[in-house]
């Protein structure tokens, strides 16, 4: 029963009953949901949870072990309220815990964690004794509740933004439209490769969680992992190159080079453009040279035009590769040590979900060189074509002509 359903039926019925009869009839209700039964009934009549219990224990007992005397306390009767018995009392707790006055620099909780003990220490200390459960209780009935940070401040961010992606949805809806590729890429998280501990939980028998390392210091001999996806926007098919180096330009466009070998040149054998979509900095970021250079020599390899559209800057979280790929790897391997980059390639091809992503991943030895510089005659030799619409982050690449 819902509890809304749940609460309108006792409200039509409790005012007719004396105390011991609507304590009694809670507790049934309670046994009859079954699990959770007793929180959600205390939450829709109000009445609170020791005293289901006391009634719970009222229904297990024979006629001849309740008590005799029918006696039922008298409206008013019973310990009084902490509100009446100290007036000033939710007022000074509200001073402590309201989001206007919690900065002020002469509040006495100012610098320190409101836990319901700790208010509960201060109200004392102020004359307002009370005990954390009863700090719990008015809060929740002043209608507060635990609250985390939320983001939504994303500070400054570009006037053509919304512009941008609506761009950039074009440009996706074109090519695919065309039959040719479209592809998100992106670097997952480098990850310690060894016996460290990897967040999330897993099936063990009790009391036999594997051991991994207490800190968090690079094995110089594992190294660190570093996969570098290509996400097939079209297919829902996801490649993984696992570097060991370094994320350069070269590696991102590396790990392009070895899935259009093994699996893109396979599934499009007729495409004549690639439409690459890439967050706007890091090693496929719009202002970094290297990363055009090395797009004019996989141009120039596989004979396809390369348009790439980038996503606007501090906006990486919408990049589609982010939560269509990255976020199932990491649940896939949630809770398990990436003991040796094996470890990795092997979790990452594993990963599938039910709206039938395949992954495939492979291992990548090479080195690849940090602080590259590219120059201006270099640069030079890019046979590179700015869109009409922000030419910095929308452009194509062409072969050169032999």
């Amino acid at each position: 029963m819902e509890e809304t359903a749940l609460k309108e039926k006792l409200s039509l019925v409790m005012p007719l009953l004396n105390e011991r009869q609507r304590r009694r009839l809670l507790a049934a209700e309670a046994r009859s949901l079954g699990r959770g039964g007793i929180s959600a009934v205390a939450r829709a009549s109000g009445m609170s949870r020791p005293s289901i219990h006391v009634g719970l224990r009222e229904l297990q007992m024979r006629p001849e072990e309740l008590p005799t005397r029918d006696r039922v306390r008298r409206p008013g009767g019973g310990r009084k309220r902490l509100t009446e018995v100290d007036p000033g009392l939710v007022g000074a707790l509200e001073a402590l815990v309201d989001p206007s006055t919690r900065g002020d620099p002469m509040s006495p909780l100012r610098w320190t964690c409101k836990s319901v003990r700790q208010l509960a220490r201060t109200l004392s200390e102020q004359g307002h004794p009370v005990s954390p459960q009863g700090v719990s209780e008015l809060l929740h009935q002043a209608g507060y509740s635990l609250q985390a940070n939320a983001k939504r401040l994303e500070g400054c961010h570009h006037a053509d933004r919304d512009a941008q992606f609506a761009y950039l949805n074009q440009e996706v809806k074109r090519f695919l439209a065309e039959g040719w590729p479209v592809v998100s890429v992106d670097t997952k998280k480098k990850e310690l490769v060894g016996p460290y501990k990897n967040g999330g939980r897993e099936w063990r028998p009790k009391g036999q969680s594997e051991a991994v390392r207490v800190h968090d210091f690079m094995d110089p001999a594992l190294g660190k992992a570093i996969p570098y996806g290509i996400f097939d926007l079209g297919r829902n098919v996801g490649w993984v190159n696992v570097g060991c180096d370094h994320d350069t330009s070269a590696f991102a466009v590396e790990s392009l080079r070895r899935w259009w070998a093994t699996m893109g040149s396979a599934a499009y054998p007729k495409a004549e453009r690639l439409l690459i979509c890439a967050d706007g900095g890091g090693s496929n970021g719009y202002r970094v040279r290297l990363w055009k250079l090395e797009l004019q020599g996989f141009a120039q390899q596989t004979g396809l035009q390369v348009t790439v559209c980038h996503l606007p800057p501090g906006t990486s979280k919408w990049n589609q590769i982010e939560h269509r790929l990255f976020s199932h790897i990491s649940m896939n391997w949630r809770g398990r040590p990436l003991i040796s980059h094996e470890v990795v390639v092997q979790l990452i091809s594993a990963t599938t979900t039910r709206k039938g992503l395949r992954v495939h991943a492979e291992l990548d030895t090479a080195k690849y060189p940090t602080h590259v510089k590219v120059t201006e005659d270099q640069m030079r030799q890019v046979n590179l074509y700015p869109h009409s619409f922000h030419g910095e982050w929308n452009y194509t690449i062409e072969p050169k002509p032999s």
